[in-house]
């Protein structure tokens, strides 16, 4: 077994190229998992710094200054954030709260509804069952409404690390994007010159996330805006927070949209009941994201991300397990990681054999 074990780590780790590449990997797995929440305004920067930086290579391309060009897109991001801030979240704020205020009559509508099936199904259904339930179901969504408010409260008191952000992240990726070259050298000093196959890596991707991340930014809004302009049509209540949660519950491939539909379907039963309008908001949600998942994705990802569907799936339950939301968020990339790395091991080992 140790002789086993002692020939694996011979032909893996033989080459200095792979050790590098396993220690760079270690290293920042570490920085992030141990140091994550401090150093959570810098990461925030280097990831908004990398996402900016292809616009901004396109503006010095042109013949602007990087200086510039780095000023311009900023600014042009900052009117889109302003956007989002200050004209879509006090709507989806307003209406989560509004819905929770409504949660006590909507338990108790499906109260009734829930009593009347002992009588319809006394062999299936008991009523002290469903007593138990609704008192449940009314418990938790208690401690859910005290949650919203508390993290309203909270939200008031942080707002100076919220100051912070808003100061400190964009100044830094002004910096990262202006002395790219200058940061990306003084950085090379820390890495050891056996990278080869980390650049290898780095550059399978790259690709692939610049793909993948402008990829969901346009489906986010595409669900998201046609959602919104179908459940308006329809009269649907809380459509400006059902559309968001709609657009965002394509950052989870299909566990998102399968959890989503839920509070879709419930609100919409609470307004109408089991009725023709009913009926019609569900057909338009169902070709929804039959479009997305059918049209637009193929569309989108047919060569950004070249994952199996286990894959992905395997992906968002290991790194959200792990990283929480953030896992969640950046699972498809962390797992096309693990792709490029075992593809680049893999033609190293080759290679090796080839020569040997």
């Amino acid at each position: 077994m140790i002789e086993m074990v002692s020939n694996w780590y011979r032909k893996r780790f033989s080459d200095p190229h792979a050790v590098t590449l396993v220690f760079i990997l270690l290293a920042l797995s570490v920085l992030i998992y141990f140091f994550a929440d401090i150093l959570m305004p810098l990461l925030v920067a280097i990831v908004s710094a990398y996402l900016l930086e292809r616009p901004v290579t396109a503006l010095s391309n042109k013949g602007l200054p990087r200086t510039l060009s780095v000023a311009v897109v900023l600014a042009l991001a900052g009117a889109v954030c302003f956007l989002i801030v200050f004209g879509i979240l006090p709507s989806v704020w307003h209406q989560v709260l509004s819905l929770t205020t409504e949660m006590p009559d909507m338990l108790a509508q499906a109260q009734q509804f829930m009593m009347a099936l002992p009588q319809k199904y006394p062999d299936y259904v008991s009523a002290a069952q469903i007593q138990d339930l609704t008192n449940s179901a009314q418990e938790h969504l208690i401690e859910y409404g005290q949650a919203i408010v508390s993290q309203s409260f909270k939200s008031i008191i942080n707002l100076v690390a919220l100051m912070i952000y808003v100061i400190l992240v964009p100044l830094l990726v002004f910096f990262f994007l202006k002395d790219k070259q200058l940061l990306l050298e003084g950085a090379s000093r820390f890495i050891p010159s056996n990278r080869r196959l980390a650049a290898q890596v780095w550059s399978e991707m790259n690709i692939q996330i610049i793909n993948y991340i402008r990829g969901k930014v346009i489906e986010i809004v595409i669900v998201g805006g046609v959602s919104y302009i179908a459940f308006s049509i329809l009269g649907l209540a809380y459509a400006t927070l059902l559309a968001v949660l709609v657009g965002l519950s394509v950052l989870i491939p299909f566990i998102g949209a399968a959890i989503v539909t839920i509070p879709v379907a419930l609100v919409a039963l609470f307004q109408w009941g089991f009725t023709a309008q009913f009926g019609y908001l569900m057909i338009a949600y169902g070709i929804i994201q039959a479009l997305d998942g059918n049209l637009l994705v193929p569309l989108l990802f047919s060569e950004a991300v070249n994952l199996h569907p286990t894959s992905i799936i395997v992906a968002v339950l290991l790194f959200g397990g792990l990283w929480g939301f953030w896992g969640v968020f950046f699972a498809i990339p962390l797992a096309t990681l693990v792709k490029a790395v075992i593809n680049a091991m893999s033609k190293q080992k080759q290679h090796s054999e080839t020569q040997s």
